[in-house]
């Protein structure tokens, strides 16, 4: 692998993997307008007397994000045209459309599957979008799809899916028709008390409606699933959600993370799916890896497909389906005792399955945290020097609405692990 690193981040003991190449595939992780070794440059910023002077302050962060990311690209071999999937966090829907202005202009015509979702707060306090990208080296393939009724609302301008070296992207999907709300056979009639759940509905019209058809077109099926990501308005819809997907995702092995979000990009939309799948051509074949983890601590199984381990979300819950060390120091957040602990526990856990799987969790390509409190990150970073020493980290942190899905859970992490030799 080869790794571009900030060694201490603004000036902290925390080293930071701002980029991962990991044989053709190129990871670039919890990108924000930040100078990693001065904090908020003045281009950002805006003047000091006269921030609102000029572009809007978004738009000057996607433009100083999306240079330094090309940048990075470039030197690792690619570009964004070799891009295959984008995540983008906001705190405010009002910096989606600044950053859209950004992101066409650097992307040209493909801007390659997208999922865009508002969240509590990003990783540094000011920022108003972190942004996460996987691309390919540069002469590769990518086959664009454009599924009849799985296109994106124009603003957005993504594509739907793409094909790329056996595996299908497709970006986050919602039950709406773009440009035009959520689909009527999505939605719980304003007359009925009882004809169903608006998070059934809408979780049975994404799959049947949007997943399904992507993957078709895409030459791949339901049944090739390998990855997807849940955001939902209200964690407390999980288990209805999850039973729908369980129901058409019985007998599929498909790591799956459930994340809480704010709010989404059709008014009253209450859930968006992002999944990965191969190809029904593809050489690539995808395996259960089995350990001897706690049930609850995922909400899905854990598969490694060829050169990557792909867990399903996970969540430090032991095997009497308590939050490892929810009960010390309670009421002492400054500690960051949760975030230690429970990132200790994740790790563990992923280290499992990484014995399982033949690699190692030092071999970890992208760690996405989901946290109830951002400052629950101090922790995560003490677990992870603790593990690691000064490894750099490949991290994305946001804060997400409260609660998680259990009582004192600090955090969900899903992570990418490499099992190439």
């Amino acid at each position: 692998m080869e790794v571009k690193a900030v060694e201490r981040l603004l000036g902290t003991p925390i080293a930071y993997a701002c980029a991962i190449k990991a044989g053709k595939w190129i990871f670039l992780t919890g990108h924000e307008a930040v100078d990693w070794t001065s904090g908020i440059p003045r281009e950002v910023a805006g003047p000091a007397g006269f921030p609102l002077y000029g572009q809007h302050r978004s738009r000057r962060e996607a433009d100083f994000i999306l240079h330094r990311m090309g940048r990075i690209l470039g030197e690792l071999g690619s570009d964004f045209a070799h891009a295959v999937r984008l995540d983008q966090y906001y705190p405010n829907p009002r910096a989606v459309q600044s950053y859209h202005l950004s992101r066409h202009a650097a992307f040209g015509d493909y801007i390659p599957p997208s999922t865009s979702v508002v969240m509590e707060r990003c990783f540094a306090g000011e920022a108003t979008v972190s942004t996460s990208l996987i691309a390919i080296e540069a002469g590769h393939e990518i086959r664009k799809i454009h599924p009849p009724g799985v296109a994106s609302a124009p603003t957005s301008g993504f594509v739907p899916a793409v094909v790329c070296d056996d595996f299908v992207f497709v970006a986050g999907q919602m039950a709406h028709n773009p440009g035009q709300g959520l689909d009527p056979r999505a939605h719980l009639p304003e007359h009925s008390a009882w004809a169903g759940t608006e998070i059934r509905l809408q979780t049975e019209y994404l799959i049947e409606h949007k997943l399904k058809p992507a993957l078709a077109a895409a030459g791949s099926s339901l049944e090739r699933s390998v990855k997807a990501q849940i955001y939902l308005a209200d964690i407390a819809d999980a288990p209805d959600c999850l039973d729908v997907w369980n129901r058409h995702y019985a007998g599929i092995p498909c790591a799956v993370t459930v994340v809480p979000t704010k709010s989404f990009a059709t008014v009253g939309g209450i859930i968006e799916i992002n999944l990965i799948a191969l190809t029904d051509g593809a050489t690539r074949r995808k395996e259960v890896v089995a350990a001897d983890l706690p049930g609850m601590a995922a909400y899905g199984p854990h598969i490694k497909v060829g050169e990557f381990l792909l867990p399903s979300g996970l969540m430090a819950v032991d095997r009497a389906g308590n939050v490892v060390g929810s009960l010390v120091s309670p009421g002492f957040e400054g500690l960051a005792h949760a975030g230690a602990a429970q990132a200790a526990a994740v790790y563990d856990y992923a280290e499992a399955l990484c014995t399982a799987a033949g690699t190692s969790l030092a071999k970890v390509l992208r760690a996405q945290y989901f946290c109830a409190d951002i400052a629950a990150f101090a922790g995560v970073s003490l677990a992870w020097s603790a593990r690691f020493g000064p490894q750099p980290h490949p991290f994305v942190c946001v804060e997400t609405p409260r609660p998680l899905p259990a009582p004192g859970m600090a955090l969900i992490a899903d992570l990418w692990i490499s099992t190439a030799g």
